[in-house]
């Protein structure tokens, strides 16, 4: 172990003299001792609590996802519920979980700590999805949130999500408070913890059961924007084959499509149960047309109208709808996030519901199309930075202050949510609200391809493109940190001959919103890009957006823009 850093090394022989430590954890770090790299990746570092709380490999070590990094985490959570001015008597946190390898171990870890310090832990038996988590904390009047899930990460991964009282992911200044604890938390001798005989015996473990279940599958299917014309037969009409790949969304999405009416629903076989390996993907993402690949061919099998996928802590939905050719087309998240308004918000003022100080929220990397779509309608648009934590945010505010209703929110990373009952991005309700929009085109003869096309001749050709680099380990990270520091320091002044008109450093905390390390690049003729490093993955993202004048231009105005920002970051 002679080529590893001294800090590391002494990081090791902490973890193998501690006697809080089990030996079999032990006896994988032993097993490593020839491999100094692996000893150095996993112990170079304390795994990073971010605004959103722990994500990293599975696995023995500090920078890794292991009972002991979890413990440590709860164990700070635990004090920050503790010191949280809600009500009186005794604190409780909701736990849920994914389908990933030990989430179900990591749930009741992180419960038997907070029973350990005296909060009491309802924790769900099995998974459940994570906007259930975010609705339950709201519902049940807890005082946060816990959920165990790696989102769509490879299966290796796991994480571990924070809530507050609101059902919401931590804010940045709530996770500096949290993060502050944890800190204090030197050593795993300092983390409190119960049996679980003992924390059942006191009430401090208490595990949930169907009423919750049935209270948001009813809370989802109200937010129907038109319940009227599925009951009067318009949902049996739409042919639909969802796929869960292999998380958490098979039985709650079943459960509202059928509250709603929707009888032709085809699950893909393959994909319905739980696996920790998601073998059948590459990826569990349903940003990615590869993740549909058995829903299509099930898909043209059943003459499916619409595929509806959804990741597997199901918070995002993705949807592949049959153009008139009978062919499958994927849609983006700013597609179905630009359907979904219009659809909203078109069943809402034909009902009369739409109200006089409605507002859609968004994120600064989304499309600028769904805005215009909701000022078409009469809506405030508000803006905030990537992560669906901050709609949530402005959700309280509205809430707080009345002076906005909130109506609608999504990012273009196929986030969306629908109504005040939970403040995280729901694919529960995205895939119903999709389904039920392609029921309502249907019966005017229109795929939701004919409706994206009506929307780009009345709103303009947008078009919009992810990319991302990753660079993994200590080495990724100083990469990242340099590559944003000459994009900062070393502006473009012109691409493809259109002048830079602005660059956005949001590090300065732009338009009251809250410090980040984002760049946007906002150019003459409209179009945009951006650079964001991810705050839970060893990659970096750039964001591409374009308007043109018909499709075949906005495609052509978006690659160029894309090759030549990607060239340079190249150089």
């Amino acid at each position: 172990m002679s080529e590893i850093s001294k800090s590391v090394l002494d990081k090791v022989q902490s973890w193998l003299e501690d006697p809080f430590i089990d030996e079999e954890t032990k006896q994988e770090l032993r097993a490593l001792e020839q491999n100094p790299a692996e000893l150095e990746d996993r112990f170079y570092r304390e795994l990073e609590f971010g605004t959103g709380g722990l994500r990293g490999v599975i696995g023995a070590g500090s920078n890794r996802m292991n009972r002991y990094t979890i413990g440590r985490a709860n164990q700070g959570f635990a004090e920050y519920i503790l010191n949280s001015k809600k009500g009186e008597g005794r604190k409780s946190v909701v736990i849920a979980h994914d389908s990933r390898h030990f989430s179900p171990e990591f749930a009741l870890e992180s419960a038997l700590v907070l029973a350990g310090n005296g909060i009491v832990a309802k924790l769900f038996p099995s998974l459940r999805p994570t906007p259930q988590l975010s609705f339950a904390v709201r519902h049940l009047n807890a005082d946060g949130g816990i959920v165990i899930t790696a989102s769509h990460n490879p299966p290796e991964y796991n994480g571990y999500k924070v809530y507050n009282a609101e059902g919401g992911q931590l804010v940045p200044h709530e996770a500096e408070e949290v993060i502050a604890k944890i800190r204090d938390v030197q050593s795993f001798s300092q983390v409190k913890r119960l049996t679980q005989e003992e924390a059942e015996a006191q009430g401090l473990l208490v595990w949930l059961g169907e009423e919750v279940d049935e209270a948001f599958a009813e809370t989802v299917a109200a937010t129907s924007a038109n319940r009227k014309l599925l009951e009067e037969g318009a949902a049996k009409d739409v042919v639909i084959v969802y796929t869960p790949l292999h998380g958490t969304g098979n039985l709650p999405v079943r459960r509202v499509l059928n509250k709603l009416g929707f009888t032709q629903v085809h699950i893909v076989p393959e994909q319905e149960q739980p696996d920790a390996e998601f073998s059948t993907v590459k990826s569990p993402n349903p940003e990615e047309r590869e993740a549909f690949t058995m829903a299509i061919e099930l898909g043209r099998r059943v003459g499916a109208d619409i595929l509806i996928g959804t990741d597997p802590d199901a918070d995002r939905m993705g949807a592949v709808v049959r153009d008139k050719n009978g062919e499958y087309e994927i849609l983006t998240g700013n597609q179905s996030g630009a359907i979904l308004v219009n659809y909203l918000l078109s069943q809402l003022k034909a009902t009369g519901k739409l109200p006089a100080n409605g507002a859609v929220v968004k994120t600064i990397v989304t499309s600028e199309m769904g805005a215009n779509i909701a000022r078409h309608y009469g809506l405030t648009v508000f803006n905030t930075l990537t992560g669906f934590k901050y709609i949530g945010e402005k959700m309280n505010e509205f809430a707080a202050s009345g002076e906005y209703t909130y109506v609608f929110g999504y990012e273009e990373s196929y986030g969306y949510l629908a109504g005040n009952y939970a403040r995280d991005k729901d694919a529960i309700v995205a895939s119903t609200l999709i389904a039920e929009a392609a029921a309502y085109y249907k019966q005017q003869g229109k795929t939701l391809i004919d409706v994206l096309e009506e929307l780009y001749r009345e709103f303009g050709y947008y078009r919009e493109a992810l990319s991302s680099l990753t660079m993994k380990g200590k080495d990724g990270v100083a990469k990242i940190s340099g590559l944003m520091t000459a994009w900062r320091t070393n502006p473009p002044q012109e691409l493809n001959g259109i002048r830079v008109d602005k660059m956005l450093d949001y590090s300065l905390g732009l338009d009251g919103l809250p410090k980040e390390n984002v760049l946007k690049f906002l150019l003459e003729d409209g179009s945009w890009f951006c650079l964001r490093p991810s705050g839970t993955e060893p990659k970096i993202k750039f964001y591409f957006a374009v308007k043109g004048t018909s499709n075949e231009d906005a495609k052509a105005r978006l690659k160029s823009l894309q090759d030549t920002v990607l060239a340079k970051v190249e150089e």
